[in-house]
C-alpha cells in the first residue's frame, strides 16, 4: 500500500526520525518514556492515521545477556497473543539488523502512566479511583484466566497507562511476565520491591502475587504515596514485607471500605482473593458499567 509523503519544504509537517521497512510506521524524536531496557517514542501509523508508541530496545547492550534478551523477546510474544481492552495492544514488531534494535509498535495511551497522571490530578473522587482499579482488575483477570495462566510479576502504577479523555486504563510492560504450568506456580525472584508479595522471596508463588501488587497500586492511588517510601533501601523493604509490616501509607487511608479492600489484597497468599472474586466485591457496588 503506498503511503503519502509530506513535502519536506512544508514547515508545518512534523518530520520522522525513523521509518520502518514497510513505510507504514514513522517515529518522531520525542520520548514518551525510558526504562532500564527500552525507550518509548511517539510515532504515527500512516495506514490507520493514528498516533502509536514505538518501543525500541538497543540489542547491542544485551548481546552477552541471554536472559535479558529472552525477557525482551518474551514481552513481544506475550503482547502479540493478548487481546483485551485493559491490556496494551501490540500492532507490529521487527528486528533492525543494521542498527541492532528490537522495535515494536503498541497502542498509545494519551496521558502516560497512572502514577504520573494521578500526581497531575490530585483532586480525584474515590468513585474515579474505583473505576481505574476495576479496569486494572479486569486486565489481571484476563491474564490469570489465560491458558496458560500469565503472571505479570511487575504490576505497579508506572506500568499501568491511561487515556485521560475517557478514563480508559490499560496494563502494559509485560517484560517480566511468566506463563505458568497447570499448578500456576512460578519460582524466580523478580519485580519492583515495594510491590512484591512476601511469597516471591520464597521463590514459590502463584498469580496471587499480582493481586498483592494490585492492592499496593490501589494504596498508592488513594494516598499518592509509593508504598514503603519510608524505607531508604531494598533491604529495609524486604525486612518489613517478610515480617508482615504494612507500609506507612496504610495509616493515611481514612476510608474504612478502601482500607478493608486493600487489606484483602495484601492478605497471606492462601487467603488472598482472585481477580474474579475481587471484581464481585462490594467495594465496586454502585459503579456504572459504561466501560464494560
Amino acid at each position: 500500500m503506498p503511503y503519502v509523503r509530506s513535502d519536506p519544504s512544508d514547515k508545518d509537517a512534523e518530520p520522522f526520525v525513523e521509518v520502518d521497512s514497510t513505510g507504514r510506521y514513522g517515529r518522531y524524536g520525542d520520548l514518551l518514556g525510558a526504562g532500564a531496557v527500552k525507550k518509548v517514542y511517539r510515532a504515527f501509523d500512516q495506514e490507520e492515521g493514528r498516533e502509536v508508541a514505538w518501543n525500541q530496545v538497543l540489542l547491542i547492550r544485551f548481546l552477552d545477556d541471554k536472559a535479558m534478551l529472552d525477557r525482551i523477546r518474551k514481552e513481544v510474544v506475550f503482547l502479540r497473543t493478548l487481546k483485551n481492552d485493559n491490556i496494551i495492544t501490540l500492532f507490529s514488531s521487527w528486528i533492525d539488523q543494521e542498527h541492532k534494535t528490537l522495535n515494536f509498535i503498541t497502542e498509545f495511551c494519551t496521558s502516560g502512566n497512572l502514577r504520573e497522571y494521578r500526581r497531575k490530578h490530585p483532586n480525584v473522587s474515590i468513585m474515579a479511583l474505583k473505576k481505574w482499579s476495576r479496569q486494572i482488575l479486569r486486565g489481571l483477570e484476563y491474564l490469570h484466566l489465560h491458558e496458560p495462566c500469565i503472571i505479570h510479576r511487575d504490576l505497579n502504577c508506572s506500568n499501568v497507562f491511561i487515556n485521560g479523555n475517557n478514563g480508559e486504563v490499560k496494563i502494559g510492560d509485560l517484560g517480566l511476565a511468566a506463563a505458568t504450568g497447570k499448578d500456576h506456580m512460578a519460582h524466580s525472584i523478580l519485580g519492583t520491591p515495594e510491590f512484591m508479595a512476601p511469597e516471591i522471596y520464597d521463590e514459590n508463588y502463584t498469580e496471587k502475587v499480582d493481586i498483592y501488587a494490585f492492592g499496593m497500586c490501589v494504596l498508592e492511588l488513594v494516598t499518592m504515596e509509593i508504598p514503603y517510601s519510608e524505607c531508604d533501601c531494598v533491604a529495609k523493604i524486604y525486612k518489613k514485607v517478610t515480617s508482615g509490616v504494612k507500609p506507612r501509607a496504610m495509616n493515611k487511608v481514612r476510608d474504612l471500605d478502601v482500607k478493608g479492600f486493600v487489606e484483602k489484597c495484601l492478605a497471606p497468599q492462601s487467603e488472598r482473593p482472585s481477580a474474579s472474586e475481587l471484581l464481585e466485591d462490594p467495594f465496586f457496588a454502585g459503579l456504572d458499567d459504561e466501560e464494560n
